[in-house]
């Protein structure tokens, strides 16, 4: 779910703007320049700063939520930043899909952002962490080709609502689906070794480290995670 958000949404946003409804609500001169100007470019037609400004807020804020997530992951653990990731998306796909203003796009855009930011770091974390070695690097594949299935989805949802009176708002509403199930599945989800160490509860992290190995003699990696956390802590806070 956490690279189907992104997917998503990178291939729903290209469909959306183009979309004659949305311009004509959001982007009125695009959609007079586009209808008239049958000389210029088709790319061109849509060289719009306002509507740059609706598509350029979700790479800003994914990149100032990347400076966060390792501090939200120290603090509450990974679980906790995948719920953030899940639930900042959903909060924006509700935006979008009930915006009646320019504003409420662009605010809407910057949630976005964040749970693509806090999704992007950290789920492929835990899956490092979590994953037993023989499929782990299948599942950090998986949440590549997810990214791409996500944008083949949100291609084929556009097309599938194109004749729809409010296409658009389906189209940017689809995205709390994937959202809500990140949030609902990050609560059942375990949390890693690491981050209990880092938290300081080194008995459920040992317990943890058991059960994901399948295995009680885990003392050295154990070990090795600790100094690994312990030097980590350090660098951080020389």
């Amino acid at each position: 779910m956490g690279g189907l958000l992104f997917g998503y949404d990178l291939g729903i946003t290209g469909g959306v703007t183009s979309m004659e409804p949305f311009l004509i609500q959001f982007f009125l001169a695009v959609y007079k320049q586009m209808r008239d100007d049958s000389a210029t470019n088709q790319y061109c037609k849509f060289d719009n700063q306002l509507l740059m400004l609706l598509t350029s807020p979700l790479y800003l804020a994914a990149l100032m939520a990347s400076f966060f997530v390792a501090t939200t992951s120290r603090w509450f653990g990974r679980k906790s930043s995948m719920f953030l990731g899940g639930l900042f998306f959903l909060i924006g796909a509700l935006l979008n899909g009930f915006a009646i203003n320019l504003g409420m796009l662009i605010i809407g855009r910057i949630f976005l952002g964040f749970g693509v930011g806090y999704c992007n770091q950290s789920v492929p974390i835990y899956l490092s962490k979590m994953a037993p070695a023989k499929i782990r690097g299948a599942l950090n594949i998986g949440f590549q080709m997810m990214i791409t299935i996500g944008i083949l989805g949100a291609n084929l949802l556009n097309f599938a609502t194109s004749k729809h009176k409010n296409r658009w708002r389906v189209s940017l509403g689809v995205g709390d689906v994937p959202a809500i199930l990140l949030c609902v599945g990050s609560l059942c989800l375990e949390e890693t070794p690491n981050s209990l160490i880092e938290r300081g509860q080194h008995v459920k992290a040992k317990t943890m480290l058991q059960k994901i190995r399948g295995t009680n003699n885990v003392d050295e990696e154990y070990q090795d995670l600790v100094d690994a956390c312990e030097a980590d802590s350090k660098v951080e806070n020389p």
